[in-house]
């Protein structure tokens, strides 16, 4: 059990507090937010504390830390923050979510992997990457560090993801094929053969049709 600090007091860190304490032996003690961004000085009745201060009121040698920043800028905000967190001395806590099924034991540090995340046996999934519910990794599969992977994904067997990367809901990856480094893969992807680094996929949205609902027939 860790004693442990959450970078952020948006929706993603209010999300990780509650994964944390009522999903885990650890114990959240407070958060922690750049001073330019400090809003408030509590979020769920828990102390926020100024990030530049942090060793002074809760030292690296005492509490882990945890950064789940969004995808935001190919997410480099999030692994700028844990690079920095790293070099003042802390370690990172992972949360597997219980409700997840990982037969998997290569989980990289800082990563938030939430309920119904199926993980196949002979995958590794690198340092600070998020994987929202629902998603398929298959067997052999490699994640590299800084990714994002939204809900319900399908990855295929024996892929290899490079960092930095996001891949949208419903994307779907076939095997043995390479994600580039700092690809964004939209909502609905079909992936097909390999990518370049920073590719871009983005599936055009449903057409709306020109009837409107109340002329519809049969509904």
């Amino acid at each position: 059990m860790a004693k442990v600090i959450i970078f952020g007091v948006g929706q993603i860190a209010e999300l990780a507090h509650f994964y944390l304490e009522n999903d885990s032996d650890h114990e959240v003690v407070a958060f922690t937010v750049d001073k330019e961004y400090m809003i408030k000085d509590e979020f769920h009745d828990l102390p926020v504390v100024e990030y530049e201060k942090v060793t002074e009121e809760y030292p690296p040698e005492k509490y882990s830390m945890f950064i789940p920043i969004s995808y935001k800028k190919v997410n480099k905000i999030r692994a700028k923050k844990y690079k920095e967190s790293k070099n003042k001395g802390y370690d990172f806590i992972t949360y597997i979510s219980s409700e997840a099924r990982c037969y998997s034991d290569e989980i990289g540090e800082n990563s938030f992997i939430m309920e119904d995340n199926v993980i196949q046996p002979f995958t590794r999934i690198g340092d600070n990457c998020i994987l929202w519910s629902g998603n398929h990794i298959g067997h052999h599969t490699i994640i590299e560090d800084n990714c994002f992977l939204a809900s319900h994904v399908v990855v295929s067997g024996s892929v290899r993801i490079g960092e930095y990367s996001f891949i949208g809901v419903n994307a779907t990856i076939r095997d043995n094929i390479k994600i580039g480094k700092e690809n964004v893969i939209g909502a609905s992807s079909l992936i097909l053969s390999d990518t370049e680094d920073k590719a871009v996929f983005s599936p055009k949205e449903t057409e709306k049709s020109r009837v409107p609902s109340n002329r519809l027939r049969g509904i």
